[in-house]
């Protein structure tokens, strides 16, 4: 209507709205087909993941146990994949490292997690990572572990386990001075791993350990 008006033509919406409808009637004017595409990520129906329910509100350990990975760079083309799961509550760490990031060895982490935690793991939390699909969520299912999974593009909801991963980079990777060796590597993760969990005091807990 407003680009009828540039050139002259006034008319009212009224108007115009019948000059469609007529021509819609008449054939010449059809609508668009919807093709289904649209500017925000489409939630993948998952087999046992589900986004995190409102009510479900963590109050004791283990209810929520945030797990994410991590790039690890230590040499020129040594690519590791540091796995770290946090509860939410409690604060405590388990570690992990590994030379690839897949489901298979995300289910794997689970057996570390259930080993290591002193409390039984309710729920799990994760990204939309592939390495936290499949093998890693049929296994959940096995072990009646829930699984949260989060929405696209939102770390910040696993703001635990992110901090974490930044805390041990700044206090294990930069300073260590382990051969990067996986095997040796690990053993170095577990002892900073009991040093983080049970003598390293935590300002989120009142300078308390978990």
């Amino acid at each position: 209507m407003i680009l009828l008006r540039h050139e002259g033509h006034d008319c009212s919406a009224s108007t115009v709205d019948r000059m469609l409808h007529g021509l819609k009637e008449h054939g010449v004017l059809r609508e668009t087909v919807a093709n289904h595409i649209s500017a925000r990520k489409r939630w993948r129906q998952r087999p046992y993941a589900i986004r995190k329910p409102k009510e479900y509100v963590a109050k004791e350990p283990g209810d929520i146990v945030e797990v994410d990975t991590l790039d690890v760079r230590p040499l020129p083309g040594v690519i590791l994949k540091h796995f770290t799961a946090r509860d939410i509550i409690s604060r405590w760490d388990v570690l992990e490292a590994h030379t690839r990031a897949t489901s298979h060895t995300a289910s794997g982490f689970i057996d570390t997690l259930q080993k290591r935690m002193p409390f039984p793991i309710k729920a799990i939390q994760v990204d939309g990572g592939a390495e936290f699909q499949d093998v890693f969520e049929t296994e959940c299912q096995r072990r009646g572990i829930k699984l949260f999974v989060l929405p696209p593009h939102s770390p910040k909801l696993n703001g635990h386990v992110e901090r974490a991963q930044r805390t041990h980079t700044e206090e294990f990777y930069e300073i260590t001075d382990t051969s990067f060796d996986l095997p040796e590597l690990n053993r170095a993760l577990l002892k900073w791993e009991v040093v983080y969990d049970t003598i390293r005091p935590s300002q989120a807990l009142g300078y308390l350990t978990p």
